[in-house]
């Protein structure tokens, strides 16, 4: 008889350590300069946005102490997405599931990252493993980013005439008016009491905006997103059509912001199989709350028009126009 030895993947700590210290670089360089403007009462992302303005490493470099500036941005957005993948991280070792840990993805985008993901290594041996580790994840990055939306918003200002005239401007999601309201009604005064519109967001605000954002899009349910493990581990014959149908709707989105458009082409890339997983025991009837409580939090995040005039609508009219 032969006895076969599988050995654990090798780990290269090395590659985490360095996406990790990339992405604080990154995130510290985009969060000076929300900080500069701030504090200056002008916009988060002026007009005339190229690769200067979105990622100054020259303006930083000139005055390398500029970078402390982004201290409050880039804690904040870290630990946002940090919270996010543990959660999915620790509920994959409650269950012995291999993963390695997160990835974090440094760009020169409007926040510096473009996220971060852990990878699994090992077959989820049951749907409840499934739908803890999907639902963990969005849990865990939901609720730090309203711990910082609560704080962001009472230290904003009010919007002056200069801080408002950017090309960019962002849509809210309901969160951030459920927050507003709550605060109002916890007697918080001063900005806190002023109409969102009215406000020139602290830039741990934006960094709390890209949490609710990144949690929307993980909740989608469909494919292998977090939204898709939820709706496979709740109802597993139904993931197929589910996914059909969030690719139909984010079609129909993008005639209001034309990134929704991509999000569909990768969803159907990616595919709409799941990673086969036993279906029984199915389950309890607590997770089929928590189930509830995920489209709740969909709903909550989701944005139709994360930037206002992105949409197929306005490319079309801008087209058209003589």
């Amino acid at each position: 008889m032969e006895v076969f030895v599988v050995r654990p993947p090798r780990r290269r700590y090395w590659i985490n350590a360095g996406l990790l210290l990339a992405t604080i670089f990154s995130t510290l360089l985009v969060g000076a300069r929300l900080q500069y403007g701030f504090m200056r009462d002008l916009p988060p992302f002026p007009d005339g946005l190229g690769m200067n303005r979105l990622f100054p490493l020259a303006w930083a470099f000139h005055h390398p102490s500029r970078l402390l500036l982004g201290a409050p941005f880039a804690a904040t957005l870290m630990l946002i997405l940090l919270a996010h993948e543990l959660g999915h991280y620790l509920y994959c070792r409650y269950y012995g599931v291999s993963a390695t840990l997160p990835f974090f993805i440094p760009a020169p985008t409007l926040v510096g990252t473009m996220g971060a993901f852990i990878r699994i290594q090992s077959p989820i041996r049951s749907r409840t493993a499934l739908f803890d580790i999907g639902i963990a994840g969005p849990i865990a990055g939901f609720v730090f980013a309203n711990i910082a939306l609560g704080f962001a918003l009472l230290h904003s200002r009010p919007l002056t005439p200069s801080a408002a005239d950017s090309d960019l401007q962002f849509g809210y999601p309901l969160v951030f008016y459920l927050v507003h309201w709550i605060l109002i009604h916890l007697g918080a005064g001063g900005v806190a009491r002023m109409p969102l519109g009215a406000v020139s967001l602290h830039p741990t605000a934006i960094a709390a905006w890209v949490g609710m954002f990144a949690t929307a899009l993980n909740l989608l349910p469909g494919g292998q997103l977090d939204g898709g493990h939820i709706v496979y581990a709740t109802f597993p014959r139904l993931h197929r059509r589910v996914s059909r149908i969030t690719i139909l709707a984010l079609v129909l989105a993008s005639w209001y912001w034309v990134g929704w458009l991509l999000w569909a082409i990768l969803l159907r890339i990616s595919g709409m199989r799941h990673p086969q997983v036993p279906l029984e025991p199915g389950l309890t009837a607590g997770r089929r709350k928590l189930f509830a409580l995920a489209v709740l939090i969909l709903a909550l995040t989701f944005v139709l028009t994360p930037f206002h005039g992105g949409g197929l609508s306005d490319l079309l009219h801008d087209f058209t126009r003589p």
